[in-house]
């Protein structure tokens, strides 16, 4: 699609690792039509879980997945206490190598955080975000936060309890998605707290 292409073409970052919540990050590289440099792809992390595991992310990359019990539409796995959803995974073997393989790909010197008020996020949830110590971090939420400098509001769930799913196109643009509001383009190229 065009509009990729324009995204593509103004991308002047490119070797970047974005740990995220959920497949938002995921659209990024797949839009960008870059490798995953992640392991947190195609899953889905709570974000009180996630903060956590990004406040210690090394110590936390080097920790094994291990099976998680309980029945699940899809594979569950734990990291040391961090929940791990491998959502679009066919079962928990695949998802664990997925991540194994992905996680050694990080390029520790170029991290990208993305979060997501969803699952329960709370206000305090997000302080924390805001505070994690990483330059470059964003966390989409449904209302304005002008008190915490990584908040970007995404419109159009001012009405629902959470964030909904910013991958979906929007009903009055079908080409557009929730997502495509996010000039994640600047915020990979270190531009996007200038324009903010």
């Amino acid at each position: 699609m065009r509009y990729q292409q324009r995204k593509r073409k103004n991308l002047k970052n490119e070797d970047f690792t974005i740990i995220a919540s959920n497949c938002n990050g995921t659209f990024m590289y797949y839009d960008l039509d870059l490798p995953y440099l992640s392991p947190t792809i195609n899953l889905s992390i709570g974000m009180d879980d996630f903060v956590e595991m990004a406040g210690n992310l090394k110590w936390y990359m080097q920790q094994e997945i291990t099976l998680s019990g309980g029945l699940e539409a899809y594979p569950v796995g734990m990291l040391a206490d961090v929940r791990i959803q491998f959502v679009h995974y066919a079962d928990f073997a695949e998802g664990v190598a997925q991540w194994n393989e992905r996680k050694k790909r990080i390029n520790w010197d170029n991290l990208f955080i993305v979060g997501t008020q969803k699952d329960g996020c709370s206000y305090e949830t997000l302080q924390k975000f805001d505070q994690l110590p990483y330059e470059n971090k964003v966390v989409f939420t449904k209302t304005e936060y002008p008190e915490f400098q990584s908040a970007c509001y995404m419109k159009g769930f001012e009405a629902e309890e959470e964030l909904g799913v910013l991958t979906n196109y929007k009903e009055q643009f079908r080409l557009r998605r929730y997502l495509d509001d996010f000039d994640y383009v600047s915020f990979l190229n270190k531009e996007w707290r200038e324009k903010k």
